[in-house]
């Protein structure tokens, strides 16, 4: 599978048209199409064709496939997929993604009688897409500015962007409704206010800026979260937690707690990605090159701070670290108990993760996975302390110093 960029997302539009104006497709994006919600379709669908073969599949075929009823009723804290009450609820979890899609050219949708079929026409966006929410963002983001573009709307999001103002909001959000109710088998403006919440959030949220919350201009910029399906299962909720105040007590005050099994889901697809990064761009080398065993190939993927006990953290790249067979099962886990792991070992992996992040910042953008502030929070919740928010941006002799005293 090629590593994909954004650019490569924008050239894989070249040569389609998405006017809706043309093709009168309202559901070219709808409420189920959110980026965890997109990512793990996407991820189902790839597990589905890696073991069926690439041959026409509905969505009922994609949703019975065990893989994804083990991972989606466990993540999404959904009802049993059989359960007659929750039918009508996962076939638009699957068939709007799906729909989504279709209309942007990575599957091909063909109907047999009133029952919808695809096949994948462009592999390697949907790996992209399947390969992490940020990914499955960025996809959204570019694929919703296509559409507006093509269909003459991108005008008026550009001025409510650009004034911020209620009258703008109200502006852009009648437009868009006339729009569809002209250009599409929609017809009631409901329905309209719950599509155009997808369309211009994200899009908000990657403008810093306000968007929409319940049905009125939101009163602050729109944050990651707030683009979510299931929002309790958010990874990045601590990130907003008070100085002085524990995980536990922020997590009470909240009033969520946020599914273990959705971290797991998240830091077994992490594994995968840096393991095909580390594959593809470091030759499948050892992030720790002092010591034993330096020169094995790095193909097991360890949590630098334990997964089970920091589990808010366990998806994160920053806290995964590509080490030989022996690194990880003699010296991180000595005598290759995972359930304990050896301070001095832990020491020598921050300080080579920190080299790691530091080499990928500085290289091609189109290869950064990483960011400065997101392994500063690792450190913050490793360590049980709030001092890496002093480290200023890039500063990494600050970060391996503090590092050091940790362990002094």
């Amino acid at each position: 599978m090629p590593w994909l960029t954004e650019e490569d997302i924008v050239a894989s539009f070249v040569g389609l048209s998405f006017d809706i104006g043309a093709t009168h497709n309202g559901r070219w994006i709808d409420q189920k199409c959110t980026p965890d919600v997109l990512c793990i379709v996407a991820d189902c669908i790839e597990n589905y064709v890696a073991a069926h073969g690439n041959q026409p599949f509905s969505s009922v075929d994609v949703w019975h496939d065990e893989y994804t009823t083990t991972n989606v009723e466990q993540i999404f804290s959904k009802p049993g997929l059989t359960l007659g009450t929750s039918r009508n609820e996962y076939d638009k979890f699957f068939q709007q993604p799906m729909e989504m899609f279709a209309a942007s050219g990575v599957l091909q949708k063909t109907k047999r009688g009133n029952r919808n079929f695809y096949a994948v026409c462009n592999a390697d966006v949907l790996s992209y897409i399947a390969m992490r929410e940020r990914n499955a963002l960025s996809y959204v983001q570019l694929y919703i500015e296509k559409v507006l573009t093509d269909s003459g709307l991108m005008t008026a999001f550009a001025d409510f962007f650009r004034l911020q103002t209620p009258e703008a909001y109200t502006m852009v959000k009648t437009q868009f409704e006339n729009f569809t109710i002209a250009n599409t088998p929609i017809n009631g403006r409901t329905e309209c206010r719950r599509i155009f919440t997808k369309v211009i959030n994200p899009l908000a949220f990657k403008r810093r800026s306000t968007g929409t919350e319940k049905g009125r201009l939101s009163l602050h910029p729109i944050t990651y979260d707030m683009l979510m399906y299931n929002r309790d299962n958010f990874r990045d909720l601590y990130s907003e937690k008070p100085k002085g105040m524990t995980r536990s007590e922020y997590a009470i005050q909240v009033g969520a707690a946020p599914n273990p099994n959705y971290y797991i889901y998240l830091a077994n697809r992490a594994k995968r990605f840096l393991r095909e990064f580390n594959d593809r761009y470091r030759n499948g080398r050892s992030e720790v090159m002092v010591g034993a065993d330096t020169t094995s190939p790095a193909i097991h993927m360890h949590h630098i701070f334990p997964e089970a006990r920091y589990p808010e953290i366990s998806a994160y790249l920053e806290n995964l670290i590509a080490l030989s067979p022996t690194q990880h099962l003699s010296y991180a886990h000595p005598m290759g108990n995972t359930q304990t792991v050896d301070s001095e070992y832990q020491h020598i992996c921050l300080v080579a993760k920190s080299s790691t992040i530091q080499e990928n910042l500085n290289g091609p953008e189109d290869c950064i996975i990483y960011e400065f502030a997101r392994f500063l929070f690792v450190l913050n919740v490793g360590f049980s302390t709030d001092e890496f928010e002093e480290v200023e941006d890039l500063d990494f002799e600050g970060v391996v110093t503090k590092i050091n005293l940790k362990y002094a």
